[in-house]
């Protein structure tokens, strides 16, 4: 036993020993000089080291860029140079240490103003290019002071005796250092703020700040609110000492506020005091931390803020922003639900554009659908093979969220990003890398995709289980309305675990379940849902075959006959020809014969028996007629005239009323009629006798909306044999049918079917030539007209049976 533990005690020493060696190990890269080159265009540094550089650059705020080189010594460079052009103030050089002894090397450039900025790495050298705008051009041209020369920045002020100190490791020979070779700084009081003292301003135009006193430092979370344009501030665990005439609100009247509110209750538990800046007008503005309350700067230009991170998302920052057009002052605070990444949460930040500097707002964008919004502070990134641990630190510094990232984790990322959001920049150096992350409250943990995704499974799968455990309990249902048989399947695919089974009872229609206690309950509700009476529909249907009927005929028979013969004593006196007769009829073929002499031809006429006509046009069906017959005295000539005419009408009407009641979603049929016999002859089977069914058949299947309207599937025939028209005794079938679906409203009668015939039809007869004439033509010809229209009209009505 105590071999074990020398041994270990052993392994702990020399852990403990490496461990102090890596820390005291120097950086490889050394940089040897930080050279400033101004131009007509642009002021140049330069940052010459003895090998490559890899760096990340970004902006915390508009006139402020970080430069971080990661395992790089600045100890022989200036820790200050004042460059003094029209675009660079000054040049701030620290060195910091990170976990596992590695340093970081940090520049920060302050700028005299907004200038565009290009920082790239060539062979042994870092440039940090800062372009001249036009103005400032103007100005030098005219005869400015050239940039003075970098000097070394002054000695650090004499630390109190009561303050303890902080060392960092800086350039020997400078005058800031102490007499050990390192740096003494002399930090402000760290102590957290338990009350808020009051409240001031200063300043005025474009360098106003609205100050907030307190006995240490703030934790607050701050947001933006529009309509009307306001600046809401919460601070957590302090007190609030109101001030003013009213106690809780100082009037101001600048040209960026007006006025400020307090409340310093605004919430109980936890305890967080409120206060809402009303803007006079919207302008670039900057939250900085002091060490005895903060600073709200309006405007551009003023202290150095420290980087902004999203309110939503900071650490300390439980409230949440009231909604638009809400009194921040006693909107409720939201505590209990976690942060989300990314907030949509309205961070205002100094806008780039010298257009939102005079006053123009911004046009807002509608995100489109699947479209992610990215709401962090806007921040410009340059890496070059920056190492991925390191970009993590980062983002946590600029988010203002705890970063956790899993071993296994890394990797090189280069990319150059211009003041695009930091949740979108994170996002992208993510994806590159294939990366993602989970947020617990403030704390953001990054693993590789496919280890969230096992850890994903295997949550999901210890739930999967954790269901499925405990002890199986029985529970048995008699249906009323459905069949088991037809609702077990739902039951076992919807509502059962797998470990659930179903036993019916057909004689008795009862379902036994047996499952788990939880997957119980859904299923009781399943089944009270599934098992309840079916409405049901009446269906009656009306089909009405109606027909009409015009008949008109008018004929004429007309005939003459006149005679010369020895009978009447007025022959020719020729012996041939010797007698003459002329009538309407045929002439026998072959001639007269002197036996028939004095006889007429076989057809006759209204007059006396065998006379003939000439025209013979009568009526086909006669129900009127007259007759007119004159002749001479001697009788040997005879004029014989017949009129004859018929007209009928006709109208007739069909009613079929098919009527049947079947549930909702069920086929129903009824039928009426006859079937008719025919035979049919094979040389297999002989003579057989078949029937042909003839009937009134209504065949529907109705479905019930959530509207009350019923959809109906229709088959409706109304057959009819024709015996008039039978051939060999067996009649044709007149065949009238309809097959649709349609949407009626329940009581409702909608006309689903129609078939409408006219027959027209007129025939004249007449003599050739002659029937052709006018007024005469009329003693030549018979006409016949004609005319019938058949209509089968079909209607549907249902009516859902109320119970």
């Amino acid at each position: 036993m105590r071999a074990r533990l020398a041994w270990a005690l052993s392994a702990v020493a020399v852990v403990l020993l490496l461990g102090q060696l890596d820390a005291q190990e120097p950086a490889n890269t050394v940089i040897s000089d930080i050279r400033q080159e101004s131009a007509d265009d642009s002021t140049r540094l330069v940052v010459v080291s003895n090998g490559p550089l890899p760096y990340t650059s970004y902006a915390v705020d508009p006139l402020t860029l970080i430069v971080d080189l990661p395992d790089v010594d600045v100890s022989k460079v200036p820790a200050q140079i004042k460059v003094g052009t029209p675009e660079v103030e000054s040049l701030r050089v620290t060195s910091m240490a990170r976990g596992e002894g590695r340093s970081l090397a940090r520049l920060e450039v302050r700028l005299a103003k907004r200038v565009p900025v290009n920082v790239y790495a060539k062979d042994r050298m870092l440039n940090l290019v800062f372009e001249r705008t036009p103005d400032t051009r103007v100005l030098t041209a005219a005869g400015a002071a050239p940039a003075a020369p970098a000097a070394p920045a002054p000695a650090a002020p004499e630390r109190p005796a009561s303050v303890p100190e902080t060392k960092a490791a800086v350039t020997e020979g400078s005058d800031a250092l102490g007499t050990n070779g390192e740096l003494t700084i002399v930090p402000g009081p760290r102590t957290k703020a338990s009350r808020i003292l009051g409240v001031s301003h200063e300043g005025s135009g474009q360098q106003f700040a609205v100050v907030v006193k307190a006995n240490g430092r703030l934790s607050y979370n701050d947001f933006f609110q529009g309509n009307p344009d306001r600046l809401v501030i919460d601070f957590k665990d302090v007190d609030l000492a109101t001030v003013g005439p009213k106690r809780n609100v100082v009037d101001i009247r600048s040209d960026a506020v007006h006025r400020v509110r307090m409340n310093p209750r605004f919430s109980e538990h936890p305890k967080v005091a409120r206060i809402v800046l009303d803007l006079s007008r919207r302008m670039p503005y900057r939250v900085v931390d002091t060490p005895d309350g903060l600073k709200v700067l309006f405007g551009e230009g003023g202290e150095t803020p420290r980087p902004a991170p999203l309110a939503a998302l900071r650490a300390d920052a439980d409230p949440m922003p009231a909604a638009a057009g809400d009194d921040p002052l006693a909107a409720p605070v939201k505590l209990d639900s976690p942060p989300m990444l990314p907030v949509p949460v309205a961070a205002p930040v100094a806008d780039p554009d010298p257009q939102a500097a005079s006053g123009e707002t911004f046009q807002p964008r509608t995100v489109g659908p699947g479209e992610k919004k990215y709401t962090g502070e806007p921040i410009t990134l340059d890496f070059k093979d920056g190492d991925l641990q390191d970009v993590f630190r980062l983002f946590a510094d600029i988010s203002g969220l705890n970063v956790v990232v899993n071993p296994g984790v890394s990797g090189k990322v280069t990319l150059k990003l211009n003041e695009v959001p930091w949740d979108q920049a994170l996002d992208l150096i993510l994806k590159t890398n294939g990366l993602g992350y989970t947020l617990e409250d403030n704390v953001i943990r990054i693993a590789r995709l496919a280890d969230l995704q096992k850890e994903e499974n295997e949550r999901a799968k210890l739930e999967h289980e954790k269901r499925l455990a405990g002890d199986l309990v029985t529970f048995s249902k008699r249906l009323s309305y459905a069949k088991a048989s037809v609702l077990a399947p739902t039951i076992t695919k919807v509502a059962l675990s797998e470990r659930g089974i179903i036993t019916l009872d057909e004689r008795t229609n009862v379902m036994i379940i047996t499952d788990l206690p939880s997957y119980l309950e859904k299923a009781k509700d399943l089944i009270m849902d599934l098992d309840t009476a079916t409405p049901q529909v009446e269906i009656e249907a009306r089909i009405v075959v109606t027909t009409r009927n015009f008949t008109r005929d008018m004929g004429i028979q007309w005939g003459f006959m006149n005679q010369m013969t020895p009978r009447f004593g007025n022959t020719t006196g020729m012996n041939y020809p010797n007698s003459i007769i002329l009538n309407g009829g045929g002439v026998p073929g072959g001639g007269l014969s002197p036996q028939q002499m004095g006889t007429l031809s076989s057809s006759s006429g209204i007059g006396e028996l065998q006379r003939g006509y000439a025209v013979n046009l009568p009526a086909a069906a006669v129900n009127s007629a007259i007759g007119l017959s004159t002749a001479n005295l001697a009788g040997n000539f005879n004029l014989d005239l017949a009129l004859t005419a018929l007209e009928s009408r006709g109208r007739g009407r069909i009613l079929s009323t098919p009527k049947v009641t079947t549930q909702n979603n069920q086929v129903a049929e009824i039928k009426q009629g006859v079937e008719i016999a025919y035979s049919t002859f094979s040389a297999t089977q002989g003579t057989t006798v078949a029937f042909k069914p003839v009937h009134l058949t209504l065949k529907v299947t109705p479905q019930i909306t959530e509207a009350g309207t019923v959809i109906l599937q229709l088959e409706v025939e109304n057959n009819s044999a024709d015996f008039s028209r039978a051939v060999n005794g067996i009649p044709p079938v007149n065949v009238q049918a309809v097959k649709t679906q349609v949407l009626v409203a329940d009581g409702a009668t909608a006309v689903i079917g129609g078939i409408y015939q006219q027959n027209q039809q007129v025939a004249r007869n007449q003599t050739p030539i002659f029937g052709d004439l006018p007024v005469v033509g009329y003693l030549f010809r018979s006409k016949t007209v004609r005319d019938e229209n058949t209509e089968l009209i079909v209607f549907i009505t249902p009516r859902i049976v109320k119970t």
